[in-house]
């Protein structure tokens, strides 16, 4: 889906969006009851919440500087393939909600896209790409986040 802006090389190399610690835990993906049957096969033991709409993962105790990885990424990449959550497709893109309006905004943790010129990332966005989101959005609610503090707005609806 961002093949025009980030290589998918780029992507394998960092797998930052995929690493959490107990700071993180908001932005873990929501996950369809298929998805978890697809995870848990592959590995068996992995536990899920169930969230608004879907499914969380449920990590293990962690203390302040621990971390933990998603259970879909494997050491080729998200075990879901094309079919990974909708919000791990548009990383570093966040469909957030901020007062009474739907934003999407940049997670600055994605330094490949995060040094990027802001026309070209909003420049995406405008191509259809915000469209997609906010599509997606209207349907699957679970996915829109709360505004969290120094993520940049980049499109307001």
């Amino acid at each position: 889906m961002l093949n025009k802006i980030l290589s998918k090389k780029a992507c394998s190399n960092c797998r930052l969006c995929c690493i959490f610690d107990l700071y993180d835990l908001w932005e873990t993906p929501v996950f369809s009851a298929d998805m978890c049957r697809k995870i848990t096969a592959a590995r068996p033991g992995t536990a899920f919440i169930s969230c608004e709409g879907g499914f969380v993962f449920k990590p293990d105790k962690l203390s302040d500087e621990q971390t933990f990885t998603c259970p879909a990424l494997s050491e080729n990449g998200c075990i879901l393939g094309d079919e990974k959550p909708f919000v791990c497709r548009i990383f570093p893109y966040r469909i957030m909600s901020l007062g009474n309006r739907q934003v999407i905004a940049l997670a600055s943790d994605c330094k490949e896209l995060f040094e990027r010129p802001l026309s070209q990332l909003t420049g995406l966005l405008k191509e259809g790409l915000a469209d997609e989101i906010f599509t997606y959005a209207d349907s699957h609610p679970e996915i829109i986040k709360p505004y969290y503090e120094g993520y940049p707005v980049l499109l307001l609806r």
